[in-house]
């Protein structure tokens, strides 16, 4: 496979000192075809842009008389506390850029304590790399029919992996225009090795004026019948990622699913789509305050971090900068990204006046529309 892609460096190369940095050096080191299907969303990329776009709505106040006497990054998920809230998010395909693939990202995410989940389609068996992640979740895509999707969740439970996340939001691809304009397929040899060898359901046949999308793909897309059924295959916590409106994200977690993941799949399934941000106030209004929230798509910065935790997420995931990361400095690279962001997220709790992230509420928060003057009794001053 190293013909699609040229060699990763041993070090960090000078002048990466953000996430936007990686993007723009990997520009290097990655085939076109695959850095359009990798940097690419959907349709004309709205969501994907938006996903940025949207932090620049919340503006910050720089607080200077709270008390960093006491200060905390920790975040416990389903009683298991990480030093930080940056989690690596399922991204399919690693060996794209890397010949460790997802090994070398689970290495990484090791070395940062940064709790990694792990794709359906990686290119790596899942028992291999949970071995190397210090904590590793499955993302769990629906196969057609349940005898493959039970054979796939055992495979990670029996990988050791600590929760279950399935992803909902993509029963189809998105119209991936940019991916197609540049020719992008996968390459030869690059395998979906988690799903091979499930058993599969005979070949659906279609009439001729039914539509592959409507009456094909669609018709194995779960229903809340499987995932009721779902929830009784496994005692782990178990996530839904992809959920938008709040009355779904009421109906799962009835279901008894114990998180969500408000994610628009990195801008990759349907255009024009609210972004994360924007989505966690009411999702998390309907579910209440315990059920653990993690916010996926668009985080660049230390400062989208705590914009997500102040909104209401307990944590945030990254997934393209490990794409990126990967690709300049394999491991290295993986690791000095996540290193970025929690320094990063470290300086903006400082200079918001928040020392620890229970400190992140919508104070923090500039609004136009507010009184001139705000006080707050949410910080003490020191002597």
């Amino acid at each position: 496979m190293s013909h699609i892609f040229k060699p990763a460096l041993d070090s960090i190369p000078a002048g990466i000192i953000s996430l936007d940095d990686y993007e723009k050096s990997a520009r290097e080191f990655i085939r076109h075809d695959i850095l359009e299907y990798i940097n690419g969303g959907v349709a004309d990329d709205r969501s994907l842009h938006a996903n940025r776009k949207v932090f620049q709505n919340y503006r910050l106040y720089n607080r200077v008389f709270n008390s960093f006497t006491e200060t905390d990054t920790t975040v416990t998920l389903f009683n298991k506390t990480h030093p930080h809230p940056i989690f690596l998010a399922p991204v399919a395909h690693q060996g794209l850029v890397h010949p460790e693939a997802e090994l070398a990202t689970a290495a990484a995410a090791s070395a940062m304590q940064a709790p990694m989940i792990i794709s359906s389609l990686s290119n790596t068996p899942v028992a291999d790399v949970s071995s190397q992640a210090s904590t590793a979740w499955f993302q769990l895509y629906w196969q057609t029919n349940r005898r493959a999707t039970s054979a796939l969740l055992n495979n990670a439970i029996k990988a050791g992996c600590e929760a279950i996340v399935i992803t909902l939001d993509a029963p189809v691809s998105g119209v991936r225009n940019r991916a197609q304009r540049a020719g992008f397929s996968l390459p030869a040899g690059l395998t979906e090795i988690n799903l091979r060898d499930l058993p599969l359901p005979p070949p659906r046949v279609l009439n001729a004026d039914d539509s592959p999308v409507l009456h094909g793909l669609m018709q194995d897309a779960p229903t809340v019948k499987d995932l009721r059924w779902l929830r009784k295959q496994t005692d782990l916590p178990l996530l839904a990622k992809g959920i938008s409106h709040p009355s779904e994200a009421q109906i799962v977690t009835d279901l008894g699913f114990d998180g969500l993941i408000i994610s628009n799949h990195g801008g990759r399934t349907l255009d024009n789509m609210p972004s994360p941000p924007e989505l966690i106030p009411a999702i998390r209004q309907v579910i209440g305050p315990d059920i653990p929230l993690l916010l996926d798509s668009g985080i660049r910065r230390g400062t989208d971090i705590i914009t997500a935790l102040a909104l209401g997420a307990d944590a945030v995931c990254i997934g393209r900068p490990q794409m990126w990361g990967l690709a300049v400095a394999g491991a290295l690279g993986v690791a000095h990204s996540v290193k970025i962001l929690k320094e990063e997220m470290e300086i903006a709790m400082a200079l918001t006046g928040s020392p620890t992230l229970t400190a992140l509420t919508p104070d923090i928060f500039f609004s136009e529309n507010s009184s001139e003057y705000q006080t707050s009794q949410s910080f003490a001053c020191g002597d």
